[in-house]
């Protein structure tokens, strides 16, 4: 079993900045992916950003540019740098990995998500 903890999320201004932190633990023999999902409210989990263990990095459309996703494979956590935020960048986070598990030789697993509120 693979356990995401994520953390950082709050309410932020417009153009203000946002750290988030995703941390996993369990029976990991080797994560291969992780990243960020995002929902709002009415609308459908989509991707944020996503970061292979090579270190290729792939972000949607909209947040290209203001947010960075970066990850510490010593600690099996990744980050989601944010900076001018949006209104509409409002959403639940959630992290995301995948990769080989030590019992189960496989995981998809998912955080429990963070709020994410920026007022205008």
């Amino acid at each position: 079993q693979v356990r995401l903890v994520e953390s950082g999320g709050g309410l932020v201004q417009a153009g203000g900045s946002l750290r988030l932190s995703c941390a996993a633990s369990g029976s990991i023999f080797r994560i291969n992916a992780m990243g960020w999902y995002r929902q709002a409210p009415g609308k459908e989990r989509a991707l944020v950003a996503v970061i292979t263990s090579g270190g290729v990095t792939n972000y949607a459309d909209s947040v290209k540019g203001r947010f960075t996703i970066s990850r510490d494979s010593a600690k099996n956590t990744v980050y989601l740098q944010m900076i001018s935020l949006k209104p509409e960048d409002t959403a639940v986070y959630y992290c995301h990995a995948e990769g080989l598990a030590l019992i189960t030789a496989s995981f998809d697993s998912w955080g429990q998500g963070t709020q994410v509120t920026v007022s205008s």
